[in-house]
């Protein structure tokens, strides 16, 4: 199956007015969440640290980094965006691929907008594309790609880019097809990193080689025509198996974006059940740590295999520690940004909880599934069973609460009132004549 030609095919003779609405308006909602986290984590350390290296070699001033003054060229604001909008791991999951898909695809696009003009429904139509790719790429390859070790946002967001990119430069299919080759051969990222800056490196330079892979393209630079099903291709290489059907199957008629879903708390999602069980007993009982004798949560085994980490020293660490996570919602009874900042992580009280959280894995029980069982120090056990964790397709969040998450990620980086222009002009994107007011509205 020629699953690159049929791709690259689909995404140049793609038109916006055969998007339905329901998906435009996934759209809106998923560009929304980007920028908020991008903005939130315009500040964190390892942006400060990015700049700091690359900005001496970047070219011309050409587009902005969100939540910031510098303006770098188009492929370093790509990398900056990419990286901000990650390093909270508070933004958007496709849960079938575990993909966070708006990092890549957004920031590539966001950059290209500010160099060359693009309206908003031009925008949209691109980004649903890019997301589309990705996921269905992704697809293809999931679980094997993924168990065996890659960082599957950065492996496969990286197609999600170039097609995105290449769309807005109005590449054949011929062009597109190369540029997936492009995008492919430069396709990386080990989940080894998580808990490290290089986890929200991963979408940004999967942004930036995405967009440099159009560009190239666009300039007829040649490449593999089949990297995706190639003996030698993608999936063969980088997964002990595939299903190529995944690709090809329902597109242009459903739509990953459809899917998409987003954080209420700001680490690894497979904790999100257990977070959301430890709150609403906290809230429920009045819960105090040292009411608590334990905290037993029965979980997925991805739960451990992601999030095992029992004595984590810094906030990047933190949010890959079911421990942490389970600990900081009894007490604070919630897990923003600000409970896994390095002084949370270090914080004695938090450290004595989560000595009593014990994780074990429970046969059958689902990713976005958990059973919390609390024994207090009068030896009563609470218990509840979390099926859907907030923020899963089954219980999303509303346009209200993305809203309200954006407002918490933007305070103290951009003024309130510019915060309320940006929150409307996300929502109205299609209704824009140049895209790139995004940009111009989150810098600060």
């Amino acid at each position: 199956m020629d699953v690159t030609r049929v791709l690259a095919e689909y995404v140049a003779e793609s038109r916006f007015v055969d998007l339905p609405e329901e998906v435009r308006r996934e759209g809106a909602r998923s560009l929304l969440n980007w920028v908020g986290c991008a903005v939130g984590g315009s500040r964190h350390d390892t942006v400060d640290r990015a700049i700091a290296a690359l900005r001496p070699f970047s070219g011309a001033a050409q587009a902005s980094v969100l939540g910031r003054s510098e303006r770098l060229d188009i492929l370093h604001a790509a990398l900056m965006n990419g990286i901000s909008s990650h390093v909270f791991d508070f933004d958007d999951t496709h849960l079938q691929t575990l993909i966070h898909p708006s990092g890549p695809v957004a920031s590539a696009i966001l950059a290209l907008a500010e160099y060359r003009p693009v309206s908003g429904p031009e925008f949209v139509h691109a980004f649903i594309l890019g997301v589309e790719v990705e996921c269905r790429i992704g697809a293809a390859v999931f679980p094997a790609h993924y168990d065996v070790g890659w960082h599957i946002t950065g492996t496969a967001g990286v197609f999600g880019a170039a097609a995105a990119a290449g769309k807005l430069l109005g590449l054949d299919p011929q062009q597109i097809a190369w540029a997936f080759g492009i995008a492919g051969t430069q396709s990386s990222g080990f989940r080894e990193m998580f808990g490290t800056m290089c986890k929200s490196f991963h979408p940004g330079r999967a942004a930036q080689n995405g967009l440099t892979a159009a560009c190239l393209a666009q300039q007829n630079f040649t490449s593999s025509e089949r990297v995706l099903e190639a003996p030698r291709g993608f999936a063969q290489v980088m997964s002990a198996s595939h299903d190529f059907s995944r690709i090809a199957e329902g597109l242009g008629q459903s739509f990953a974006i459809a899917l998409n879903s987003y954080k209420p708390y700001a680490c690894g999602l497979v904790i999100h059940p257990a977070i959301d069980g430890c709150v609403q007993l906290r809230n429920e009982y009045g819960l105090k740590a040292a009411d608590i004798e334990r905290i037993e949560l029965r979980v997925h085994p991805l739960v451990l295999e992601l999030t095992g980490k029992t004595a984590p020293q810094v906030g990047l660490e933190g949010k890959f520690s079911v421990y942490h996570s389970a600990a900081v919602a009894i007490i604070y009874g919630r897990a923003g940004e600000h409970e896994y900042s390095d002084d949370c992580v270090l914080d004695p009280q938090v450290i004595a909880l989560r000595s009593k959280v014990e994780a074990v894995v429970q046969s059958g029980i689902r990713k976005d599934e958990a059973v919390i069982a609390i024994t207090l120090a009068d030896r009563r056990i609470l218990e509840k069973h979390i099926r859907h964790a907030i923020g899963s397709i089954e219980r999303p969040m509303s346009d209200a609460d993305l809203e309200a998450k954006f407002r918490g990620l933007a305070e103290g980086v951009l003024p309130p009132d510019q915060v309320e222009r940006l929150i409307e002009t996300c929502w109205n994107i299609e209704a824009l004549q140049d895209a790139a007011e995004i940009a111009r509205g989150a810098q600060a």
